[in-house]
Order: C-alpha cells, then structure tokens, then sequence
C-alpha cells in the first residue's frame, strides 16, 4: 500500500484534467500567436482559459498572465515591482516560501531595504508590527506575506492586511499558492496589487500558474522577446498547461465545499488518532478553523528514530514531508520550523497534508506504522507492533 499525504508539496492530476489536455494535444496544436485558423483556435483556447481563472478569483481577463508557477510569479511580482513602480523598501516575514526569501534575498543586496516581520508559536505574525512599520516611513513600500503557510497552515488575515497598505500607501503582494482553489479569494473585494497562483497545487499540471496584477500596478515585460500574454511574459503560451489549470480550477471552486467537508474530515480523524495514540504529541499548526484546513504539522516527542523518521515512513509505503518541498531533496530542515522554535529537546515536525482523495483508512494504515517505528512514544494503552 502506498499512502499520500504530501498534497502541499504537490497533487495528482485529476483525471477530468488529464482527458482533456490529452484531447488540446491531440487535436490542437497550432501556435496560438499563429494568424491562420489552427493558431486562432487555440488562441480561442488560451483566453477561454485565461476567463476561467480571472472568474474564479474575481479578476478581471485582463489581469490574469500565465506564468510557469508560482515561483515565477512571486519574482516577477516582487522584482518588477522594485524596477518598475519605484519600490525602495520590502515587508515580508521570516516563513515565507523560498521563492520570496530568496528573491528578496537579492533585492537586498542590490540595495532595498528588506524589514522582516517575526511571528509568534503558530507563525502568525503581528499586524501592529506591521501597521507601525507602515505608518513610520515615507519610502515608496511593498508588503509580501503569504496567504497560507505551506508547511503549518498558518492563515493571514489578507484582508487586514490589504486594508493597512491602502492606509498607508504600500503596495500588496501575496503568495496564494496554497490558497488558490481551496479558499474562496474576490480580488474585486480587497485592497491587492499582486497574486501568485501555482496549478499542480490544486490537482492541475506542473509547470503553470499565473499571477493576478491589479490594473492599477501594472509593469514591464518580466521575460522579453515576445508579444505573448499581452507583452508582459515572451515565450510560446504552455497551451496544454494552461488548458490543464483551468479545468483543475473550475472544479476546485466548483467543488470547494464537498472538498473542504472531506478534507477536514480526514484531518481531524488523524489528529485525534495521533493525540489518542502518542504520548506528549504536538501539533505545529493553527486550529481547524483558523489555518489551511489541507495542512497537519506534528511534532513527535524525542526518539533515537526522530533523524531517520521520513525515511522510516517512506519505506514503509507513506509520502510525507519536513517542509517546503522547493528547499532540497533531502530532509534539510525548516526555516519556519525554526522560527516558531518547535524542534527543540529532540523532537521532530512532520507535515502530512491532504486531498479530497485520501481516506481514513489511510489514516490508520499510517498511524498503525507510526506505532510500528515509534513505540517508545505510544501511550501505555495502546497494542505496540513490532517493526
């Protein structure tokens, strides 16, 4: 049995969005910047899609530019906000994803001044911070702070937020990679400049996502050397990506509810097995209703297989993770683990995160092996296996 509770690093496709990128590669396939009538259809293609997306966040079509993913939408949102609109100064916070700390990272060094918020135990950080670093500074500013951790499920207030840089002037960017599709999101009803959207986190391919620009923000060609998406991103359009995300969206908003049902479901069954099953066990994330209800970050009391625990897991049939899955291909560690202090004396986060299609059988396949690597840290009246 193979279990997968990784769906914050990535999903599987859904197969409604494998039968039809299969169907756009096999029937159409001209270039969509292609004035004859095979690119014309697919140009028809790309903007019904570029429709769908712009629809499922509230956004007007014009607004909406396909990108690879996320990690290019964050830099192009921060990166030509800084060369293009005049910022001199960046807010973020010390968990955010790689793709927004290092490229901050290096605006830094080429000059602007970059103010990292700390955040508390549950990786929240703390809006009067931020509202009297808003308030104290007449530099031309951008506020960069996720919509959702992606390793403990932390929500941001975004509309708090949203309001506090109309305030004061500031532009907004957030990284919604793990919100998109899981979270109802009205751009149209709050104060943001920039959006980042990533498809394969929400059961659509890698390789394709968009980022959300505010009419009111708008900048220079991130990737020159061509006309594509309205001049703002050259490169011949990801046609079968972006058919794939939009079909993988529609159904995420269309389904949200029954989904988000499920989906907590499966988590609150596997945290009240974790908490009924080991002794001292912890849990690194927000309450259900106050964090990304996909996300269960746990935190195991200390034991000699702690190191080894991901691997243990991964032998025996189960796909979790340590953190971001952008940070290595190892098991290296978490800034944002170590920016809420969690793994101390020993002890070991794991993120299992979910999907509307894991079940609780799963769950207790999963329990039953931790028990089989962990007994040492199994309550007293538990039935220990053997490993």
């Amino acid at each position: 049995m193979r279990v997968y509770f990784d769906s914050a690093a990535t999903t599987q496709l859904a197969p409604e969005v494998i039968t039809e990128m299969t169907k756009v590669m096999a029937e159409d396939y001209g270039n969509p910047s292609s004035i004859h009538a095979d690119g014309r259809k697919v140009r028809s293609i790309v903007e019904e899609a570029r429709k769908t997306c712009a629809t499922a966040i509230g956004a007007s079509i014009g607004e909406i530019f396909f990108t690879s993913g996320g990690t290019e939408s964050n830099n192009m949102a921060l990166k030509c906000a800084v060369r293009d609109l005049g910022v001199k100064r960046i807010i973020t916070s010390t968990v955010e994803h790689h793709c927004v700390m290092h490229t901050v990272d290096r605006l830094e060094k080429e000059g602007v001044e970059v103010l990292r918020l700390e955040v508390n135990h549950i990786g929240q950080i703390d809006y009067d911070a931020l509202e009297s670093l808003l308030e104290n500074s007449s530099t031309k500013t951008m506020v960069s702070l996720m919509h959702a951790n992606n390793e403990i499920g932390t929500l941001l207030d975004i509309e708090r937020v949203g309001l506090l840089c109309k305030a004061h002037g500031a532009l907004f960017h957030s990284d919604t990679v793990q919100t998109v599709g899981h979270f109802p999101i009205d751009v149209s009803e709050m104060h943001i400049h920039f959006l980042s959207c990533g498809a394969h986190k929400f059961h659509g391919p890698k390789g394709v996502g968009f980022l959300y620009m505010n009419a009111n923000a708008i900048v220079e060609p991130f990737i020159d050397g061509g006309a594509q998406e309205r001049n703002m991103r050259a490169g011949t359009e990801n046609v079968y990506g972006i058919v794939g995300q939009a079909v993988a969206l529609r159904m995420a908003v269309d389904e949200m509810e029954e989904r988000i049902n499920h989906i907590k479901g499966i988590k609150q069954y596997m945290k009240d097995q974790l908490a009924d099953t080991f002794e001292d066990i912890r849990f690194n994330c927000p309450g259900m209703d106050k964090g990304l209800y996909t996300v269960l970050n746990t935190n195991f009391p200390a034991s000699s297989k702690n190191e080894m625990l991901l691997m243990h897991l991964d032998i025996l049939g189960i796909s979790a993770s340590g953190g971001s899955a952008c940070s290595s291909g190892a098991d290296a560690g978490s800034h944002v683990i170590q920016a809420i202090k969690s793994d101390q004396d020993g002890r070991k986060s794991i993120r299992f995160s979910f999907s509307h299609y894991n079940t609780k059988e799963e769950v207790d396949y999963v329990v039953g092996k931790l028990k089989e690597i962990l007994p040492e840290l199994v309550k007293k009246n538990e039935t220990v296996l053997e490993a």
